[in-house]
């Protein structure tokens, strides 16, 4: 009976460590967007594939931010999707592609980046040693507050908006990206 009971235990705790929020987040190699990600490509290569993020790939060269993006980084990206930028209010999108407002664009983008590769498994990580927050700053000098709410990834701006992480742990050549379905926006 002891030996059974330990069997058993073992099992729930397989069961348990199988179905954790760094896993259910974490996928090998996910397709984002219908394509295939390759952790040998950099961001830039990755992103310009994926249907879902046609007018981040757009932001990005209106930003002039395709070299760096390309560069060795490492950096964390969290990817907006075309439906959270479409969330945006009515000429938002279009505004910010205006060259006139090129500095503007480029504070919200890279307000979407955090220098180094951070994976979901270590966001978790910070987030529990945090007491359920972490704060991350941004590139563009802001910062973003990780907490996980009903095992998913959460950030908040410094708005009080908040995106949810929908696809983590898509792994590139200088860094990792993470999609989300909000647009961030930095005070």
């Amino acid at each position: 009976m002891y030996r059974s009971s330990k069997i058993a235990l073992a099992a729930l705790m397989a069961v348990a460590l199988t179905f954790s929020p760094a896993t259910v987040l974490a996928q090998k190699d996910p397709n984002v967007g219908g394509a295939a990600m390759f952790p040998t490509k950099n961001i830039v290569e990755n992103a310009v594939n994926s249907k879902d993020h046609t007018t981040l790939v757009a932001a990005v060269k209106a930003a002039g931010l395709v070299d760096t993006l390309e560069g060795a980084g490492p950096f964390t990206v969290f990817a907006p999707t075309n439906e959270a930028f479409a969330k945006l209010p009515a000429g938002t999108v279009d505004t910010l592609l205006k060259p006139e407002n090129k500095d503007q664009l480029v504070k919200v983008l890279t307000y979407h980046l955090v220098a180094g590769k951070v994976s979901s498994k270590e966001l978790i990580k910070l987030i529990k040693s945090g007491g359920g927050k972490a704060m991350l700053k941004t590139v563009a000098g802001g910062a973003l507050t990780a907490s996980l709410q009903g095992g998913k990834v959460v950030l908040t701006d410094e708005k009080g908006g908040t995106a949810t992480v929908t696809i983590a742990d898509v792994y590139q050549s200088n860094g990792i990206i993470h999609v989300v379905d909000t647009v961030l926006l930095p005070n």
